[in-house]
């Protein structure tokens, strides 16, 4: 209570805050006036006014400078060192202004309105009143903030500007939830001293045993703090004490540290478990992409999707002529479609609502609108559900991409781009055989196509792994059960994953539709594995609970076509180098495409007809590395 009543007195009128000033001035020009009256008079009274006459000159010149620098149009509580700037310049210019006037009296009349000594003493005991009221209640406020708010208890990482940015705004605003206490530092430089009346202790064991004495279970990253870092490793340390770990959001769209400003930290939140992954750094040669997309007419299929929502905005940044959104979900495609027209104004969509297996449908928008670039992105690709109905996934991801490239290549595209799997790697489920027969039939394909024609369509597939935050990935589904307080389910104790975000997947894409020449299989470098055990146990705690106390951690067994392991996309062995490092060449059997389109045209008329053990054994017989795993389809694999 005592805190709200403090923020209604924080907003006072400006009158009453004008009139607050000119009441301690009144103070100050008594004072004044026995120093310098009392004390330094230099000239017999007859030559200067009457006291009250004297006072009022004073208060006349004071309120004009008030009024001129807008002294009162501040917030007491929230005074800066702008606002101190103000309230001194009005006190100069103002003992100015009375100096000024008396020797233009004195010139004119032999007279001084007031003495000079009075003006001397006034100005700097003025501004002493006016500092200390405006220092006085900033720091009262403070101190209700500090003591009386009951929020809890943070430390904060980090003791550069940005860091100490965020100590200010906590201890200075009055609606925050957090009550900062003290700094961390990782260096002994600053250990020991104290910022903004805090004091900066060292990253150690004694830190966290001073921390659960004082009931302290959160820490607040400076944005600086986590450029300067590699979180995946060095907090994990606070993971495993069960602190909290908070941080700004600003800090992942900032380009350049040092153009992070205090004024824009403000919304403080949990970080996110994306940032405690190790992955690679992703750089990108954007003006070979530049050059493949400006002005050209860009498809991209499967367009309100996790990967093809974020390639549309990514393709915006290098100019195409226009984006076609290729999309069967209705619903999704309004939604990016209304979004887009807000992020960019002055970029032409066009929203198609059509399915790939429609090959009249998709040969009638070829047609129309003749692209220059395709990116494929349209496919089914849940595990689990597609082990249980294979005939859906031959029809989606092979019909489905046979249909496209052959409209590419019917009507002159340029580049069309796969999106594919690390499950096409040696597949263990449906959906893994389906993408790696969708590639084989691109690359096959364009491989025929080459021999006759040099500037035939540049048929190009990049793989990757599992795309953090996308439709149905592990993250999502794990935020849903710690909200609903557990128990977090994993299939398998020793269950391992490769993770990308979904802006970095899209941007390797982009780059190796520019360096394919066509026929190409690209695999990207997706940094470490995680343990999908540890993976949960650090989102429990960065919720603020404790695994297996709080929240309980199940296992549940690996679900049908489930692999333990996911195959490595990067070894040596297996890939050829690019110029892009973090992008290399996978070494695969190349098909006859004769052969191949036979085999695929048979397979897509099976699952039509629903024979699903049929589909599935021409589907082992296209991909003899498909090997089932705990799935019903075992019995068709070789004893």
């Amino acid at each position: 209570m005592k805190n709200e009543r403090f923020k209604e007195i924080g907003y006072l009128p400006r009158w009453s805050i004008l009139l607050l000033d000119m009441l301690l001035c009144t103070i100050a020009f008594w004072l004044s006036a026995w120093i310098g009256g009392g004390i330094f008079n230099y000239l017999p009274a007859e030559e200067v006014y009457p006291f009250w006459k004297q006072y009022l000159l004073v208060m006349v010149a004071q309120l004009t400078t008030f009024l001129v620098f807008r002294t009162y149009s501040g917030i007491i509580r929230f005074s800066t060192f702008v606002d101190m700037v103000k309230v001194l310049g009005a006190n100069l210019c103002a003992g100015m202004l009375l100096l000024f006037f008396n020797l233009c009296m004195h010139l004119a009349t032999g007279t001084h309105p007031i003495l000079n000594t009075i003006v001397l003493v006034y100005t700097p005991i003025s501004f002493v009143l006016l500092f200390s009221l405006r220092v006085c209640v900033k720091l009262f406020g403070e101190m209700i903030q500090h003591y009386g708010s009951g929020s809890p208890k943070v430390m904060i990482y980090g003791t550069k500007y940005a860091g100490v940015s965020i100590a200010k705004m906590l201890r200075s605003a009055g609606n925050t939830p957090y009550q900062p206490v003290g700094f961390i530092t990782d260096g002994d430089e600053r250990s020991g001293f104290e910022l903004v009346g805090m004091r900066v202790r060292p990253l150690n064991e004694k830190l966290f045993e001073w921390m659960a004495i004082r009931n302290i279970k959160q820490v607040i990253v400076s944005p600086l703090k986590m450029r300067e870092i590699n979180p995946a490793k060095d907090l994990q340390v606070f993971i495993d004490h069960n602190i909290r770990i908070l941080t700004t959001p600003y800090f992942t769209s900032v380009e350049n540290p040092n153009d992070i400003d205090a004024q824009r930290i403000g919304r403080i939140d949990s970080i996110r478990i994306e940032d405690l992954l190790e992955r690679p750094q992703i750089d990108v040669n954007t003006e070979n992409v530049r050059q493949i997309l400006k002005d050209k007419v860009v498809l991209i299929s499967g367009a309100a999707g996790s990967i093809g929502s974020e390639l549309v905005r990514q393709v915006q940044k290098f100019e195409p002529q226009v984006t076609i959104l290729l999309e069967m979900a209705e619903s999704p495609l309004h939604d990016l479609t209304m979004d887009l027209h807000n992020q960019f104004p002055e970029a032409r969509f066009i929203p198609i609502i059509a399915d790939v297996r429609n090959r009249e449908r998709i040969e009638q928008i070829f047609n129309e609108v003749r692209p220059d670039i395709v990116y494929h992105a349209a496919a089914y690709k849940h595990v689990p559900l597609m082990e249980s109905f294979p005939n859906e996934a031959i029809r989606a991801n092979v019909l489905g991409t046979k249909n496209m490239a052959d409209m590419a290549v019917k009507y002159g595209v340029q580049r069309f781009v796969m999106i594919s799997t690390d499950k096409a790697v040696n597949p263990t489920n449906i959906m893994g055989a389906s993408k790696r027969i969708a590639e084989i039939y691109v690359q096959s394909l364009f491989n025929k196509l080459h021999k006759t024609n040099p500037d035939c369509t540049k048929f190009i597939t990049t793989r990757f792994g599992n795309v953090l935050g996308s439709n149905g990935s592990v993250i999502p589904y794990f935020q849903k059960q710690i909200a609903a307080g557990g128990p977090v389910t994993v299939t398998h104790p020793d269950i391992i994953r490769y993770f990308m975000t979904i802006p970095e997947a899209c941007c390797l894409v982009m780059e190796a539709g520019t360096l394919g020449n066509g026929g190409e299989i690209f695999v990207f470098d997706m940094g470490k594995p995680v343990k999908i055990l540890d993976l949960a146990r650090n989102m429990i705690r960065l919720a603020g609970y404790t695994p297996g106390s709080d929240i309980q951690i199940v296992f549940t067994g690996l679900r049908p076509g489930e692999k333990l392991y996911e195959e490595l996309l990067n070894q040596k062995e297996q890939t050829m180098p690019t110029s892009n490092n973090k992008i290399m060449i996978a070494r695969v059997r190349e098909f006859d495409y004769d052969e191949v389109s036979t085999r695929i045209d048979e397979l897509i008329a099976t699952s039509e007809k629903d024979k699903v053990f049929t589909t599935v054994k021409l589907m082992k017989q296209l991909v003899p590395e498909y090997i089932s795993k705990n799935s019903v389809f075992e019995r068709l694999d070789p004893q």
